[in-house]
């Protein structure tokens, strides 16, 4: 940690450890459903994560988010709000969300709530408002209410289509029952977008984010933020009505990254550097380009964005270069960065992107080796780290969850099941016995494959040679090894990914052969095997940079 200057404020030198501990800190993704049932009902809440907490400490990381656990009609998982200043009765109660936030600090832990600020529930009393008032009415104005064309009115203002799928635009039917205008949401119908360009909405977040900050809360991840850029014009995009939106692949569109984003983030950021240590903002910015993506991160905006896209990368060395050099390229500097992921609740888990061929699940133990060797390639890069729960267990991606069960809206809008989210948020296995693994006192809505008893975290605690227990030892390793230094990438052909950053240096062998380096080095830590002096197909090693054995 760089020591202040004599003539700098201890204010200054408070900021400025508070950004260097987030900077290398590592954070951890509760997904609250399916971490732990405290009261039984088969569904995970704040009692259930509360009394798992010395676990997530065990990990090693230094920060958790949590994803939304506000009052909702869980049309999306609870990222459908209806009440962003209460808890959700599923999770339990505002107490239980100050008994959370202080048995994590009590245990040295940061918190991190998830708020969504694109779009809220279609149940929130500001849209059942918008939907009582008259057209133009400030009521309406907290949203995108538009007359549709045509001689009826009955075709959308635009051609805008959903990242859901289907189309943006749903018609209301005004007070006497008549079809009225038109809303806009670029996600599910019952997640209407807000409209960040009226005053009443930017007052109503500030009050939102004072409201969390003021109970403890230590930073904020802001969900979907390009999403809030929006054009005034609403022109239509040459949107294809059969496809989903994606903006990670999409041309510069009127309706996403676009308007005056950039000035929302910077406001967003002038309320969190009001308070003492200020508070930590980051944010998920699915963007097509890497230069879009660092915008978000400059010196009076985001301290910091998910580097997602390495969390769509299949099994390969030229493509993870390309991605992480990518985003090297447009480091911030010191005062932000990059969290770097390999998965989340919105991705495909890494055991089993990983291990596919094409469109087919492989196999699930190379899935995992596989797996193992990215963690520590994340670890080794400049920047900070997230893990999403379970991916310490190595646990794959549930691909037969039956259709009845699916409740993610992407399979409803598309009508495609494999496109769902749900195979990656099943409950998590903490015992090897029991008909929820230990998750709950029932079983739940979802079962857990059978073989995830050899998964659960009572297993991997027995057993040294545990995904598990390789997650801690890589965790608290990176912690003592890592530091500032210099990043340097290593030429070591097409399919070994290898690079220096300070005094480590780290080698993915992508390759189905064996890698045999010029010299035995001495090994900090190997997904397999190591002896200093072979790295093993499909598997990543440290080394100390200049510990050469003689």
């Amino acid at each position: 940690m760089t020591l202040a200057s004599p003539d700098q404020s201890p204010d200054l030198l408070v900021t400025a450890a508070h950004a260097t501990d987030w900077r290398h800190g590592v954070t951890y993704q509760l997904y609250l459903r399916s971490f732990a049932d405290g009261n039984g009902d088969g569904v995970g809440d704040l009692a259930g994560a509360i009394s798992r907490l010395d676990y997530v400490k065990s990990l090693g990381v230094d920060s958790v988010w949590v994803s939304p656990w506000y009052v909702s009609p869980m049309a999306d998982g609870g990222y459908d709000v209806a009440d962003f200043c209460d808890i959700d009765p599923l999770f339990g109660t505002l107490a239980d969300a100050d008994r959370f936030i202080e048995e994590c600090h009590r245990r040295d832990l940061r918190v991190i709530v998830d708020v969504v600020v694109n779009h809220c529930s279609s149940a929130h009393p500001w849209f059942l408002n918008a939907l009582a008032a008259a057209p133009g009415s400030p009521e309406r104005e907290m949203f995108y209410f538009r007359d549709g064309r045509g001689p009826q009115g009955d075709e959308p203002p635009t051609d805008w289509v959903s990242v859901f799928g289907g189309p943006a635009w749903t018609r209301v039917n005004d007070v006497d029952g008549r079809p009225g205008q038109w809303y806009l949401h670029l996600f599910d119908s019952a997640q209407p977008d807000l409209n960040w360009h009226t005053r009443s909405v930017v007052d109503a977040f500030d009050e939102i984010f004072a409201f969390w900050f003021d109970r403890g809360v230590d930073g904020l991840r802001l969900d979907a933020v390009p999403a809030i850029g929006k054009e005034l014009d609403f022109r239509d995009a040459g949107c294809d009505p059969r496809e989903q939106f994606s903006p990670e692949t999409a041309p510069p569109t009127p309706y996403w990254d676009a308007g005056e984003v950039h000035r929302v983030v910077r406001h967003w950021r002038q309320v969190a550097d009001e308070y003492s240590p200020p508070k930590y903002l980051v944010g998920e910015i699915n963007v097509a380009t890497t230069t879009a993506l660092a915008r978000y991160v400059r010196p009076d905006e985001l301290h910091s964005v998910f580097a997602m896209s390495l969390a769509k990368l299949p099994w390969s060395a030229p493509l993870f270069r390309e991605r992480v050099a990518d985003h090297l390229d447009h480091s911030p500097g010191s005062d932000s960065w990059f969290t770097w992921v390999s998965s989340s609740h919105d991705e495909v888990r890494s055991v089993t992107r990983l291990a596919r061929e094409g469109a087919l699940d492989g196999d699930a133990r190379l899935g995992a080796r596989r797996a193992r060797a990215i963690l520590l390639m994340l670890f080794a890069l400049p920047g900070g780290a997230c893990l999403y729960q379970g991916d310490e267990l190595g646990l794959p991606q549930v691909t037969d969850i039956p259709r009845e069960l699916l409740e993610d809206p992407i399979v409803a809008r598309t009508g495609d099941p494999t496109r769902g989210r749900d195979g990656c948020r099943v409950a998590l296995p903490w015992e090897m016995h029991g008909p929820s693994f230990g998750f709950s006192e029932t079983t739940p809505r979802v079962r857990q494959p059978r073989e995830w008893s050899r998964l659960s975290v009572e297993a991997q605690e027995n057993d040294p040679t545990s995904f598990l227990q390789f997650t801690r030892l890589a965790i608290a390793l990176r912690r003592h090894v890592l530091d500032d230094g210099p990043f340097e990438w290593l030429e070591w052909g097409d399919e070994v990914l290898a690079f220096e950053h300070g005094s480590l240096r780290c080698v993915v062998n992508f390759s189905s052969r064996e890698v045999t380096l010029a010299e035995r080095h001495r090994v900090i830590i190997a997904s397999t095997e190591c002896d200093g002096l072979v790295v093993a197909p499909n598997s990543a090693a440290w080394f100390g940079v200049g510990d050469a054995d003689a």
